[in-house]
């Protein structure tokens, strides 16, 4: 066979080196707590520096943006009527209060009074009947828009979106400081439907929904308006950029005068932290376990480290999107076409037996992180760990299968060929960023290779067009590496993995799936979780059966910060919260 063995005996050292550092550190995770930080006299303003290792793609506007690196950006500066504690209970934001209808189709949301944009202008019910609307509108998705998920629900959505109706009814405004959302039936997401980041009416009004995503106020410093504790100021592309302070914030002044967001390597991170060029290292991807001990020894910083709300995973093409389709940004699954080489769902399965997961979280991620076999986040309580097939590495099973399926060698050339006896080679791409994701896919090429799957490994792209051709041009790929973040506000993975979800990249449709979901959140039942956490673990164990993607691992968020940066105070899924509050003491 011609697969390689390097990298596979990297892992193998890695993985002794895995279980030398568990055995001789045996410390336990670090408290998000700050426990035992001597917290000094706080000092009025001061500058506190973020690292991240990506660039922003430069769309910061939260109805359009797609990226964890604008979020880093959009969660000093927007906001949304509610957000979450560290149980993921809803707790006002926006709105200070809320109620609901006898028959749970409408919730009336109290706006708070003191609420202000950016520019001085007043928040109102207004601005939120906006941002829904044109989520709702004809042209969101063309545009680029996929998050439909928080309009879907809304009364009279379809007539509205397809443009059957000019008459918006789904979130009605009742006075200035009271808004009204309706629902074609009882929802037991109306909370988390609600829970969105808003957008000013009277930046926006003006703009076609088609020229938002380019618009100045979606992109520029100085243009991007928020109600958040932070105002984005400056940037240059690429490498820095600026949120200064809003003194007139809602929740009080905020305690520093600004943050900085630089782009750096994930290899110098460690450097900058020891020496104070920066504060923090966070979300999405903060420092490696690898380095876990170097920065754990580090004297002036702290470090914050727990489940990932989130995973790696290996997406599967099931079928191609057709060029049309991508050039009008629509999802259309009656035009996709099937990829022939993933068809056979044994091939699928087979992928996930070839691949060891345990010892990729052993030896890349030093045994912080877990293996994880659905795309729901472990925290939450729909989370199945036992129904679904768990897919132990079992290469001898890998290689049963792909024999049932007739894929043979049957050239002698230790590679298989497809069972009409032609060549037979799967894609994998994958994007620059994170240095583990990049150093997990040459091994994954030799896992599969190992089982006799000829692996085209193609050279990494830059994030921004990488994702750029994941969604518009992909019609040639066959495997793909991506790391999602998950939304915290409920467990549904619709907007990932339904056949209408944008994000649905390996443009899985499986009827019986989307049903599942569908039901999920279908009433009366759905408003008992027993029932739904039923729908979803049925839901998971299709999934794993049918494959649109191998779960890779969720690694532990490891996040630090330098000890003179305080007011951290973590939520399960973000390092950003209560920033108005943080300080500095020096």
């Amino acid at each position: 066979m011609k697969a390689k063995k390097s990298w596979l005996v990297m892992l193998v050292l890695a993985l002794v080196l895995g279980v030398l550092a568990a055995c001789t550190g045996n410390k336990e995770p670090a408290s998000s707590e700050n426990e035992g930080s001597s917290e000094k006299d706080p000092v009025t303003g001061g500058t506190v520096v973020g690292a991240m290792d990506t660039a922003p793609t430069g769309l910061f506007n939260p109805i359009f943006y797609t990226e964890a690196y604008e979020s880093n950006i959009l969660s000093f500066t927007h906001e949304g009527l509610l957000t979450q504690d560290k149980n993921l209970d809803f707790i006002p934001n926006l709105a200070k209060e809320w109620t609901f209808n006898d028959d749970q189709t409408e919730v009336t949301f109290k706006l708070d009074e003191n609420a202000k944009w950016h520019d001085g202008e007043p928040f109102t019910a207004n601005d939120v009947v906006f941002t829904y609307k044109t989520i709702a509108s004809p042209g969101y998705v063309e545009a680029g828009g996929v998050r439909t998920q928080y309009v879907e629900r809304l009364v009279g959505y379809e007539e509205f979106s397809t443009g059957k109706t000019t008459d918006f009814q789904g979130v009605v405004a009742v006075d200035d400081h009271t808004v009204t959302f309706k629902f074609a039936q009882p929802n037991v997401l109306a909370l988390s439907d609600a829970s969105f980041m808003i957008i000013p009416e009277h930046i926006f009004k003006d703009i076609p929904v088609a020229e938002i995503p380019e618009a100045g106020a979606s992109r520029n410093p100085g243009e991007v308006i928020g109600t958040g504790p932070f105002q984005f100021s400056e940037m240059v592309q690429g490498e820095q950029y600026v949120l200064k302070k809003f003194a007139d914030y809602w929740q009080g002044e905020p305690k520093l005068d600004s943050v900085i967001w630089k782009v750096v390597d994930q290899a110098v991170i460690l450097g900058l932290l020891e020496n104070g060029e920066i504060d923090f290292v966070a979300d999405p991807n903060g420092f490696q376990a690898a380095d876990y001990e170097t920065v754990d020894a580090l004297e002036n910083v702290e470090i914050v480290e727990q489940p990932d709300f989130g995973y790696q995973t290996m997406g599967l093409m099931h079928n191609h999107r057709s060029k049309e389709d991508s050039e009008a940004g629509t999802i259309n699954p009656a035009n996709w076409t099937v990829n022939e080489k993933l068809k056979d769902q044994k091939v699928r399965q087979a992928i996930a037996y070839a691949i060891n997961r345990q010892g990729l979280v052993d030896g890349l991620l030093y045994g912080r992180g877990i293996v994880q076999n659905s795309p729901i986040a472990t925290q939450f309580w729909a989370y199945d760990d036992t129904t679904p097939n768990q897919y132990e590495f079992d290469p001898e099973k890998a290689k049963a299968l792909l024999d049932e399926a007739g894929y043979k060698d049957v050239n002698g050339d230790g590679f298989r060929e497809d069972p009409n006896g032609k060549e037979w080679v799967l894609n994998l791409n994958y994007p620059l960023g994170n240095q583990i994701r990049e150093r997990s896919a040459p091994i994954i090429e030799e896992f599969l290779e190992e089982v006799g799957i000829s692996i085209d490994l193609r050279q990494p792209k830059e994030a921004a067009a990488y994702f750029e051709d994941l969604e518009k041009n992909s019609q040639d790929w066959d495997l793909y590496l991506i790391g999602w973040s998950l939304d915290s506000t409920d467990p549904d993975p619709s907007g990932l993995w339904s056949s209408m979800a944008g994000y649905n990249y390996s443009r899985w449709n499986n009827p019986e799936a989307d049903q599942l979901l569908k039901d999920a959140f279908t009433p009366p039942d759905a408003f008992e979780q027993d029932y739904r956490k039923q729908k979803y673990s049925e839901w998971q164990v299709e999934f794993g059966e049918d494959l649109p993607s191998v779960i890779l691992y969720a690694a532990n968020s490891l996040w630090a910060h330098n000890k003179r940066l305080q007011g951290i105070d973590v939520l399960p899924y973000s390092f950003l919260n209560d920033t108005h509050l943080w300080h500095v003491t020096e």
